[in-house]
């Protein structure tokens, strides 16, 4: 039997990654029940308060116990937690000693979301894989950047921690710990149950580049609206580092660590996040998009594209195209 600790950290936690989660695991155990089986889990609620409300006080969450009260478990689930970071971090900080004592001791560790900032507070992602929301992953690099994250993955498994991606992608990563603790059968059972497509293995088809300003460099900041309002011209490296008075050097340095990509990346990604507006709002066809956008090889159009959103131009217009 696992032992599976669901945390209720303080702050507004995700009611729908608590849900799922709770539910998923004792559907599972009536399966299993339902096949003369024994229960595979046992599942409790675990917070730093015997009441946590949520929502001004809209829903109220009651622990079956305190950190305190749990000595050992076997799996912590660690929900999404919105709000200003550090203030999150900050009241949770007695969770996240928690969770590293229990890491210690040998129990696997699970975060929902960005439930992944509680987890790398702890230390225990520095230097391995996690992945959160995509729409976080800026904020997540500058307070962990000892932490690789790979914000294009729906989860991770390294070192038995567990990280999933945004929103409902914690779905995905359920599923794949349902799969490992009580197998494919009962996974493809639970995927069905709650008509989950079960082999989701990127983000990427859902995140929407909005570039990265949030940065001081302002030479940086005057390349990137340059890119961004001129992307359907040819644009170069040696281009920009004039434009600015830099040397090529200097501008790819200095670019990369503002912006976490290179300047070539960026008006890769400039450009396919205006193909995929096109594809979503147009009835233009991929030729014509290709060539507004500044691309006239189709092959090296197909591969950039499939590079930052996982899908072919064919398959993301069929699948976000207006009827």
């Amino acid at each position: 039997m696992k032992h599976i600790s669901l945390l209720i950290p303080e702050g507004e936690s995700s009611l729908s990654n608590i849900e799922a989660a709770y539910k998923i695991f004792n559907k599972v155990n009536e399966a299993l029940e339902r096949e003369g089986k024994s229960p595979r889990f046992t599942l409790e609620l675990v917070g730093l308060n015997q009441q946590t409300t949520l929502t001004k006080g809209v829903f109220t969450i009651k622990p079956d116990r305190t950190i305190d009260e749990v000595h050992e478990t076997d799996l912590i689930i660690i929900p999404a937690v919105h709000g200003d970071a550090e203030r999150v971090l900050a009241a949770n900080r007695l969770i996240a000693q928690w969770i590293t004592r229990q890491y210690a001791g040998g129990a696997e560790v699970v975060s929902l979301c960005i439930g992944a900032f509680i987890l790398a507070s702890t230390g225990l992602l520095n230097g391995k894989n996690c992945t959160t929301h995509w729409l976080a992953a800026d904020e997540f690099r500058k307070i962990f950047p000892e932490v690789n994250l790979a914000p294009y993955k729906v989860l991770t498994d390294e070192a038995g921690i567990y990280t999933s991606g945004g929103a409902y992608s914690s779905l995905n990563l359920l599923l794949y710990l349902v799969e490992k603790f009580a197998g494919r059968d009962m996974a493809i059972l639970t995927a069905k149950i709650f008509e989950i497509d079960i082999d989701r293995h990127s983000q990427s088809p859902f995140i929407m580049f909005q570039g990265q300003k949030d940065h001081e460099d302002e030479p940086v900041k005057k390349a990137q609206v340059y890119i961004e309002e001129n992307f359907r011209e040819k644009i170069t490296v040696n281009q920009l580092a004039s434009m600015l008075a830099l040397s090529r050097r200097s501008l790819e340095r200095r670019f990369k660590r503002a912006t976490s990509n290179t300047v070539i990346e960026y008006i890769q990604r400039v450009k396919i996040e205006a193909a995929k507006k096109s594809f979503e709002t147009s009835r233009k066809n991929i030729n014509e998009i290709m060539y507004e956008i500044g691309y006239s090889d189709n092959k090296a159009f197909r591969g950039i594209f499939k590079k930052f959103t996982g899908l072919s131009p064919v398959d993301y217009k069929n699948k976000y195209a207006q009827a």
